[in-house]
């Protein structure tokens, strides 16, 4: 029987524990030294019980980011430096999470200030320190791990170094190798790689048979068949693994899918886990009816200002181009006169922008309320009726025109490679100091490619910054 791999988020259940014990423990010592020696669990004073509450929501908290933010991705791949600012980010969740507790029952009175304080610093050395001690004893217990499953590698004589070299400098493995076949040759007795060449095509299912072997891995490329190959070894007991593809690591974002009766090996330029596309949409459903309440207050403030200064429609709307060049019908406030779009074109010459995007400073087709509107972006406040639909989302990257979509070159469509955004890298990284395209198309590439939940809102905050200190879209 062959345990398959956790991919869960229990896969690294004992860093969960070891989290939680650590903040426990580091309130634990906050409160000893705050209340004088006073054990937390024991104290029958009045703040006690708030503070034991308090220890019941900093485990769920724990819980809560662990399993959302997938705390733990890649740990044991992480060097110090990673480990220490992967330590301070959760502690400061959880802290975040507890101060957001305090307010939200009116009991932040209760607590002290300076214990709270203390019982940041102390979580911080804590989770800090108890992850790269755990991680010290999970490698030397992979290294040293005589139970490890036995492997037998099968390859032709062109890739056996290749696939030795990869599979045998890996160090954090489940498996062992113990031998090699090479089938299209007799290459019995030597050694490749430290690895030693145990049989052939001719004797390989009888040193299955007479040697100690859990598991076969078979390149991909061997010209012989491997499926055929693969059911006499399952007959006899043994777990086999069959090499779809080599990617030689330059394939980032990869998964392996079932399609019908083919198995798939997928890459793309960023792989979500459901959790995060959860959080994703949850988070755009939310921020789009929080944001149509601010929109409607503004309707009410700015539409009469709109249709005085300028006769005709309150809303703009035109096609744009979202996820993959689907199209989808855009809102804004109209801040432009009736008509402007076709003026556009007269005014190329002016365009500060270099590349398929258009910008100008002081645009005369803009009428004076809609300067302001622009300045402090209330112009974008309908977007987020797109949001709630579903054809934007709260970031990503922002939806070119139809014309601007013509004139893209084939790398400029990486950037429709996700919804489009109301705000974006780019917005928040330079707005309007960004006067070539293929930076921005360079910003939005490199938010795809690096995309995660912590991104997304440390681009809301920062585009929080941007909008109310008047950098807005030109």
């Amino acid at each position: 029987m062959y345990r398959g791999q956790k991919r869960s988020w229990v896969k690294h259940l004992d860093f969960t524990l070891f989290d939680i014990v650590c903040l426990l423990a580091a309130l634990i010592i906050a409160y000893a030294i705050r209340f004088r020696g006073a054990f937390l669990f024991t104290d029958d004073q009045f703040f006690g019980d708030a503070y034991r509450n308090m220890a019941a929501v900093i485990v769920l908290l724990d819980i809560v980011i662990v399993f959302f933010a997938e705390s733990y991705n890649g740990i044991l791949r992480r060097n110090k430096y990673q480990e220490f600012r992967a330590a301070v980010t959760h502690c400061v969740a959880v802290f975040a999470g507890m101060l957001i507790y305090m307010y939200s029952i009116r009991r932040s009175i209760y607590y002290s200030r300076s214990l709270l304080y203390m019982y940041l610093g102390f979580s911080i050395v804590f989770v800090y320190a108890a992850r790269v001690l755990w991680k010290r004893v999970i490698r030397k217990r992979k290294l040293d791990d005589v139970n490890k499953a036995q492997m037998l590698v099968v390859c032709e004589n062109d890739n056996v170094e290749r696939c030795l070299y990869n599979l045998s400098h890996n160090r954090y493995t489940d498996f062992k190798i113990t031998g090699a076949c090479v089938v299209d040759c007799d290459r019995s007795g030597e050694t490749i790689d430290g690895v030693n060449v145990v049989c052939n095509a001719d004797n390989f299912l009888n040193y299955v048979r007479e040697n100690v072997v859990d598991e076969v891995f078979i390149d991909g490329n061997t010209r012989s068949s491997s499926e055929a190959l693969a059911n006499e070894l399952i007959e006899l007991g043994v777990t086999v693994h069959v090499s779809l593809v080599y990617s030689n690591m330059l394939v980032a974002n990869t998964l392996l899918e079932r399609y019908a009766n083919y198995i798939v090996f997928t890459s793309t330029m960023k792989v979500a886990t459901t959790r995060q596309a959860f959080i994703k949409r949850f988070g755009d459903i939310l921020g789009g009816i929080v944001g149509l309440i601010i929109c409607g207050i503004a309707f009410l403030i700015f539409a009469p200002q709109i249709k005085h200064q300028s006769p005709g429609p309150i809303f703009y709307k035109s096609t744009r181009i979202g996820k993959n060049g689907r199209r989808f019908t855009f809102y804004k406030f109209r801040t432009m006169r009736v008509g402007a779009d076709k003026e556009q074109a007269a005014l190329a010459a002016q365009n500060e922008m270099k590349g398929n995007m258009f910008k100008m400073e002081n645009d005369p087709r803009v009428f004076p309320i809609g300067h302001f509107m622009r300045k402090y972006s209330i112009d974008e406040l309908p977007q987020f009726w797109n949001v709630l639909k579903g054809d934007m989302s709260l970031v990503g990257t922002r939806p070119p025109t139809e014309a601007e979509f013509e004139n893209y070159e084939y790398h400029h469509k990486a950037r429709l490679a996700i919804k489009p955004g109301l705000t974006g890298m780019w917005q928040t990284s330079g707005r309007n100091d960004v006067s070539d395209f293929e930076e921005v198309v360079a910003m939005d590439t490199e938010y795809i490619a690096n995309w995660s939940v912590w991104l997304d809102i440390k681009i809301i905050f920062k585009t929080i910054g941007v909008v109310f200190s008047g950098k807005g879209s030109k």
